[in-house]
């Protein structure tokens, strides 16, 4: 393959989120997240799995950053666990769960890797959603207050500030179909935690603003949506749905100033839009200093009179809109992979929204990883670092083609708790024992680590 090299000043890192990795979850005075409760409810998460203990990162994090070093990462993209800092989501500062930020933002920067923190990567406090979570407004002013709370312990030695991490899941799976938490299968819940999530962003980027940061973001995860039969006005009108529902309805609001009036029209038909009140668009329309872009596979959709649908996580697309199965290779998700689809999303927002960075802030892949010989040795997961390569050199090309795309963090740096699938699905470039808490680097760990260290394939 042709030897690539990426630009100067490309920024190489890792990601993971707080439930997923952290465990402690009793330590300290944290409250309980919906996370919490909804994996110690029956039949919603793979054998009853839960992130209570996880990787136990809460207590072994200098041995996680010392690795992280050890590997050659320049950043590290990291969620703060709002229950750590407000317990019941309100009310006074817990200074013992901002203390385990402050030691982790000290540890890393230590060892000379930029810390880079996302505010929400959907742990909502429990005690929040009981009052409605993000179908109440209030939740949206309340995630302000605590995003200034974090800043003003932080925000002396953290650069890059990101408010959500993927709204679209947290709206649409968790009120939609109710496949992540908290489990309301409601269409009208799903569009109303839409805007009181793109409105918790801006109120939080005020709020960041006015103490002073200075790079504030958004972690988005956009789709390819591509029509089954290019040549099908049918398919393409699908794929206008499916691309507003998915990609419009975040993307026109944050980076125009508006929701498109297409998807106003779509959503007024499901439920009455009053929770869009006069000035929130404004609010949510707040400059930012860069877009996170998470990418794991293209979306196929045709127009097809009774098409099944997206269900909850699409609403209203029923009877209208056929959504392809992927066809293989798959990944362990049963996911699609198709690199180029990176350089079609990364070329289409730059083309569409031109004005703002963009930085891959997750990619990546599970897999069935297969086990070396000893437990000494690394486990082989050349699947993973074939998917790695093709989307760095999907990246590449998107660069090529004049996106301004200023890094890639992979996804994960630890195999983790993944959400509904549980501890089944492994993601992670270090394989982890969940019994004894091992952490061992795989193939894939040693090949990025090669990657960085050329900067390029």
């Amino acid at each position: 393959m042709t030897e690539l090299r990426f630009p100067d000043n490309f920024l190489w890192g890792a990601a993971t989120a707080a439930y997923q990795i952290e465990g402690a979850a009793r330590d300290d005075g944290r409250g309980e997240s919906i996370w919490d409760t909804f994996s110690r409810t029956p039949g919603k998460v793979h054998a009853g799995h839960t992130g209570d203990v996880a990787c136990d990162h809460y207590h072994r994090y200098a041995d996680d950053v010392a690795m992280m070093a050890e590997l050659g990462l320049q950043a590290y993209r990291f969620s703060v666990s709002w229950p750590r800092i407000q317990p019941d989501g309100t009310g006074p500062v817990n200074p013992r769960g901002l203390d385990f930020y402050d030691r982790l933002t000290d540890a890393l920067l230590g060892r000379g890797i930029d810390p880079i923190v996302t505010l929400y990567h959907w742990d909502l406090p429990q005690t929040l959603q009981d009052r409605g979570g993000w179908t109440a407004r209030d939740t949206a002013e309340h995630f302000a207050t605590y995003a200034s709370a974090v800043h003003t312990r932080l925000g002396d030695r953290i650069g890059t500030w990101t408010t959500l991490n993927e709204p679209w899941c947290a709206a649409y799976l968790g009120y939609g179909n109710g496949v992540h938490a908290p489990g309301v299968q409601d269409p009208g819940a799903a569009f109303t935690a839409v805007h009181h999530l793109l409105l918790a962003h801006g109120l939080a980027t005020q709020a960041l603003r006015a103490g002073g940061a200075s790079r504030v973001g958004i972690t988005l995860n956009p789709a390819d949506v591509r029509p089954a039969d290019p040549n099908s006005a049918a398919d393409a009108d699908a794929v206008r749905l499916v691309d507003g529902l998915h990609n419009r309805i975040f993307l026109d609001p944050l980076l125009v100033g508006g929701y498109p009036d297409d998807v106003r029209e779509h959503v007024a038909r499901i439920v009455e839009p009053a929770f869009v009140q006069d000035g929130d668009e404004k609010i949510i329309a707040a400059p930012i200093d860069l877009l996170g872009i998470n990418y794991y596979a293209p979306t196929y959709v045709a127009g097809r009179p009774g098409g099944a649908g997206g269900g909850g996580a699409y609403p209203g697309t029923k009877g209208a809109v056929e959504f392809l199965p992927p066809v293989g290779p798959l990944t362990d998700m049963g996911w699609m992979i198709e690199p180029a689809g990176l350089t079609r999303l990364l070329e289409r927002i730059a083309t569409d929204y031109p004005a703002v960075p963009l930085l891959i802030t997750e990619n990546g892949a599970a897999f069935p990883d297969k086990a070396a010989a000893d437990a000494t040795s690394p486990t082989l997961d050349t699947d993973r670092i074939a998917y790695l390569d093709g989307h760095l050199r999907a990246a590449h090309e998107a660069i090529a083609r004049g996106v301004d795309l200023r890094g890639y963090l992979v996804w994960s740096l630890l195999d983790n708790f993944e959400w509904a699938e549980g501890y089944r699905k492994r993601f992670g470039i270090v394989h982890v024992d969940y019994l004894t808490q091992r952490r061992t680097p795989k193939s894939s760990a040693r090949w990025y680590q090669e990657v960085i260290s050329r900067n390029g394939l």
